[in-house]
């Protein structure tokens, strides 16, 4: 069976992002900040894009440049041809020295524009809102920014991650920002999320790897308890960045054991049903597959 993806997910892994997408995330400590932001340059460096870079202001420039450098000095040759720029948002809006919201939706899409034209396959930017502070902008000013900045992505290559430190802001704006934001990121590589809809449907976000695969199996567990008077659950699988075997072969053992439910519906991408079925799901009773075809 197969299905379209609607497109609606808000929570992802940064690794799912893709060109027209406008997320946040938010960080509470120096070390996590750089783990969202590394990946995101790596990933688009390795997909043939621009990738923009604005930090902090308050960080040195040389911890930025050894970040997104560690382990080893993969970004160097990406600087010197230009594919990775590292900037700040006082040298986007240049030579205006005042911010304001048309002025650097322009400016990113101009930069789109130009990465294009210089043969890159978009441009997307990681921009620390920590500029917010340095150049006196009105929280209020961004909120609408974020809400009203649909022309900068709808039909272009353009990607952009805006990362709120939750030390510098209040937790309203942040939950605002977070509302205000088609997608939200999470903020640790390696981590694992579930969502449990109110029809049924246990949505499994980040990597199940073997570190998650306890945190994976309750999760199952705890949801075909709270099914068990529907006789049916979904497990939506598409959000996942990364599906071991023991966490597949887990979620087999339980669908199979299932006998209170007539059925056991799993959405998947094409590689992660090609495993279910390689690890035995064509044998298990009340087992639907229900392969996604991505948007993207």
């Amino acid at each position: 069976m197969s299905a379209r993806d609607t497109g609606s997910d808000h929570l992802l892994p940064v690794q799912h992002l893709r060109p027209g997408d406008h997320a946040f995330v938010s960080y509470g400590n120096d070390e996590v900040r750089w783990e969202v932001v590394t990946a995101f340059v790596r990933l688009g460096l390795a997909r043939g894009e621009k990738v923009l870079v604005l930090p902090c202001p308050g960080v040195p420039g040389e911890e930025v440049l050894a970040r997104l450098d560690f382990p080893s000095r993969s970004t160097v040759s990406a600087r010197a041809r230009g594919q990775l720029v590292v900037s700040s948002m006082r040298e986007l809006i240049r030579p205006d020295s005042e911010f304001t919201a048309a002025r650097q939706m322009n400016r990113l899409g101009t930069e789109t524009e130009r990465a294009t034209a210089e043969g890159y396959a978009g441009l997307r930017a990681f921009i620390d809102m920590g500029w917010v502070a340095a150049l006196g902008t009105d929280v209020g000013a961004m909120e609408r920014r974020e809400t009203g900045a649909q022309a900068l992505f709808a039909g272009r290559p353009y990607t952009e991650i805006c990362a709120y430190d939750r030390r510098r802001f209040d937790r309203a704006v942040v939950s605002a920002m977070e509302r205000a934001h088609p997608r939200a990121l999470l903020e640790r590589l390696g981590s694992l999320r579930s969502l449990r809809g109110p029809d049924g449907v246990l949505c499994f976000i980040g990597e199940a790897d073997a570190a998650n695969q306890d945190t994976f199996t309750r999760s199952l567990e705890i949801a075909l308890a709270h099914t068990a008077a529907l006789r049916r659950l979904t497990v939506d699988l598409t959000r996942l960045h990364f599906l071991s075997v023991g966490c597949t072969v887990r979620l087999l053992t339980l669908a199979r054991a299932a006998a209170g439910h007539d059925l056991v519906e799993v959405r998947c991408d094409r590689g992660q049903r090609r495993m279910l079925r390689r690890l035995g799901g064509g044998t298990v009773p009340r087992l639907v597959l229900t392969e996604v075809v991505r948007a993207w």
